[in-house]
């Protein structure tokens, strides 16, 4: 069980030290990482490691300004990526079968499994990580900073460096309430009530806890955590523009040709 520590520990680190990371350690997490499952062992995703500042900073206003991505030494970003396996494809005169919807999801599942082995080997090696989910979200931005070609596209990426920081754990939602077993086993709404209980209080507490949020529930006459996440943090007009972005952006990187 003691193997198992650090990854039920895990916490997301937003204050970091400024030690720099070796590249003996660097390689190591990323070896980790490419040992991740692969569908058809395609290895269909690249990785980008950013150090420099200055392209770090970049990457920072694409990421809508958050501060750890400035303060960790290290930003890696997991890109699904046919590119590659598409050349190698015409130098051996074989088909292309991936400039589709399809071909993304494989090589965004691929990236994800990646990021979340790197994750784990950096935890393990006393590194702390954040991700980002700007780095999907605001994918073209990113993709331009990283110079993406046709059919690479940002899937996700964190923050990666020494703790400056021990933040409390986070609550989870209890397992009984998340795995199914045989087949799926639909929700009333008692045990939706139950599943969430710890969530509506601790969560909601936690976010009163932030002045601006706080506010922001209060001008909207938010009431609970559930209002909170889709009228102040998650709303539809959010959701609509960025679904629209991501989706137009699959368009120009190739990931949609057969979809017409």
């Amino acid at each position: 069980m003691e193997k198992l520590d650090f990854i039920t520990q895990h916490r997301s680190i937003r204050k970091y030290k400024p030690d720099p990371i070796a590249g003996e350690t660097l390689n190591d997490i990323l070896n980790a990482g490419i040992r991740a499952s692969s569908s058809g062992n395609m290895q269909s995703y690249s990785i980008i490691v950013s150090r420099k500042q200055s392209l770090r900073k970049r990457l920072f206003y694409a990421l809508r300004e958050q501060k750890m991505t400035l303060q960790a030494p290290v930003y890696l970003t997991f890109c699904a990526d046919f590119n590659r396996m598409r050349k190698w494809l015409a130098l051996n005169n074989a088909p292309d079968n991936f400039d589709d919807f399809l071909g993304f999801m494989v090589a965004a599942i691929d990236a994800v499994l990646v990021s979340q082995n790197a994750a784990l080997a950096a935890e393990a090696k006393g590194l702390g990580v954040c991700y980002i989910g700007s780095t999907l979200a605001h994918c073209e931005e990113v993709a331009q900073i990283l110079e993406l070609p046709q059919t690479v596209m940002p899937v996700v990426g964190f923050t990666l460096g020494y703790p400056a920081e021990n933040p409390p754990l986070r609550d989870r939602l209890p397992l009984d309430g998340l795995v199914h077993h045989e087949t799926y086993q639909d929700y009333t709404p008692q045990r939706v009530a139950q599943i969430y209980a710890k969530r509506d209080k601790k969560g909601w507490e936690r976010y009163m806890a932030l002045p601006q949020l706080r506010q922001k529930a209060q001008e909207a006459g938010v009431e609970n955590l559930a209002q909170l996440y889709t009228t102040v943090k998650y709303t539809k007009p959010f959701h609509q523009e960025l679904s629209a972005e991501i989706l137009n952006f699959l368009k120009k990187q190739g990931f949609l040709k057969a979809e017409g």
